[in-house]
């Protein structure tokens, strides 16, 4: 038996917002709104979602030990996610300092502070978690070198998600082991290199499928999501709703599809699912605030998939599997 559904490696930041009329330009100063801080980091994000919709959820991570890292803390355990891999030292906790414009424009700048400290060391360690886990997902907001050491350190009959964000070309070790390697258009491309052949998603997932993993995600924002196997290649729909902001709502497709295949679901299945879950959280501001429980999933507003499966996508700023229907983006 497995004491975790999931278990999620990867990163915990700080995010700080400040509102601008304008971003500023070279050597330039403006005013800005109160700051905003909110516990982010996609590995964190991950982590939130999945026990929100309750999965047994675990964190590997690290963050510092300051007043952010205790915001982190904080948030992963309200959420109800064991912080026993979650570790606390060794450098400031991560941060990310985002402007934004009335737009919604943003501009990012990162510190990776404790993530990027997270080493194959810490990851062998905890090996404990790695057996007593059903599903672990990762991505790349911390060394790939420990993402290597995650593949290496996978018990048997667990399997491996990978979200490659942000995205690199990825060695042939972590390549066989995704099950799904799960890419949005521009992350396909870039793993793709110059194999990045085609003009369709279904040929973007096919030439992946070819390079290794054993399954593909391919998301697509307002036109949803295809899923590639060894099977074929699978068309999920959209969800049509009201987008209020998108930020996180990848984290939560991922999260999502990685319980529900820890669940015995097919990936079609769990794909769908995980469109459902991406909806949900593109119609409540914020990243780790929006993300739905499982019964807000079954809400109406979340129940109906919409859109053509016959028309291929390119992606879109909202989450794959939501739709707009007169909300911002």
């Amino acid at each position: 038996m497995y004491d975790y559904d999931l278990l999620v490696v990867g990163s915990a930041n700080a995010d700080l917002v400040i509102g601008v009329e304008r971003r500023p330009g070279a050597g330039e100063t403006v005013l800005g709104s109160d700051l905003a801080v909110h516990p982010g980091g996609k590995g964190a994000n991950q982590a939130v979602a999945a026990a929100r919709l309750g999965a047994r959820t675990a964190l590997l991570a690290r963050v510092g030990d300051d007043a952010y890292g205790r915001l982190l803390l904080d948030s992963q355990r309200a959420a109800g996610v064991d912080t026993v891999g979650v570790l606390v030292g060794g450098a400031p906790t991560g941060v990310a300092l985002i402007t934004v414009d009335p737009s919604g424009d943003n501009s990012i700048v990162v510190s990776p502070g404790a993530n990027r400290r997270l080493m194959p060391q810490d990851v062998r360690a905890t090996a404990s978690l790695f057996q007593a886990s059903r599903v672990v997902s990762a991505q790349l907001e911390i060394p790939l070198e420990t993402v290597v050491e995650v593949v290496r350190s996978l018990a048997d009959g667990s399997r491996f998600v990978l979200n490659p964000s942000p995205p690199r070309p990825l060695p042939a070790e972590v390549l066989a082991a995704c099950d799904p390697l799960i890419v949005n258009e521009h992350e396909a491309k870039v793993i793709l290199g110059d194999s990045a052949v085609g003009e369709t998603p279904e040929d973007w997932a096919r030439i992946l499928l070819a390079k290794g993993p054993r399954s593909v995600v391919v998301t697509l924002g307002a036109e949803g999501a295809l899923v590639a196997s060894a099977e074929g290649v699978t068309r999920v729909l959209s969800v049509k709703v009201d987008a209020v902001d998108t930020t996180g709502a990848g984290d939560a497709f991922t999260a999502a599809l990685a319980f529900k295949l820890g669940t015995g679901s097919s990936l079609a299945d769990a794909a769908a699912y995980a469109a459902r879950v991406g909806a949900a959280a593109v119609t409540k501001e914020g990243a780790q605030e929006s993300f739905p429980t499982a019964a807000e999933v079954e809400a109406p507003c979340c129940a109906d998939p919409g859109g053509d499966p016959r028309t291929p996508g390119r992606g879109s700023d909202s989450a794959s599997g939501a739709s707009s229907q007169g909300g911002s983006q």
